[in-house]
């Protein structure tokens, strides 16, 4: 099964595409991040996200697209909305393609990679290295955070 992870951002998105070929052999497909310009406007900047994850969704046909819950910090809620225009996009993506859709607390997919609810984004960007056995962190965080969506619902789902 292949499953895509996303981490969605209005200036930075981070993807992570991994395969599942059996019980704990685990294998990373792509992983990258889709940058955008302020200066375009928020019509083209979500176009520029719609338009590259239904290329990466053409090319690999995941199973799953997983996306962190919303989250918002009430001395933040700007950065909240904004996070979620770039959400609805990726939820977009996969309804427009018959994608299941999964989306998980924060504290559950850091659970499921570390073991530990509350931990950094270090320790994801550790323990995602480890888990897909990658000889390299995934940079930027943005990516880590991606692998370990796509690595949480292999662990919630898939065992």
């Amino acid at each position: 099964m292949i499953i895509l992870g996303i981490d969605p951002g209005l200036n930075i998105t981070g993807y992570g595409v991994i395969e599942v070929r059996a019980p704990r052999r685990i294998k990373l497909k792509e992983a990258g991040v889709i940058r955008t310009k302020p200066k375009d406007g928020i019509s083209a900047r979500l176009e520029k996200i719609y338009s590259n994850i239904s290329d990466i969704v053409r090319e690999y046909k995941p199973g799953a697209i997983v996306l962190e819950k919303l989250y918002s910090h009430y001395k933040h809620p700007v950065t909240s909305i904004l996070m979620g225009h770039a959400r609805g996009v990726a939820c977009l993506v996969a309804g427009s393609s018959g994608i299941k859709l999964i989306s998980y607390p924060s504290t559950k997919i850091k659970k499921a990679v570390t073991g530990h609810g509350r931990a950094s984004k270090m320790q994801i960007q550790g323990m995602v290295k480890e888990l897909l056995g990658l000889k390299n962190k995934p940079e930027p965080m943005d990516v880590a955070d991606a692998l370990a969506c796509a690595l949480t619902y292999v662990n919630a789902e898939l065992r």
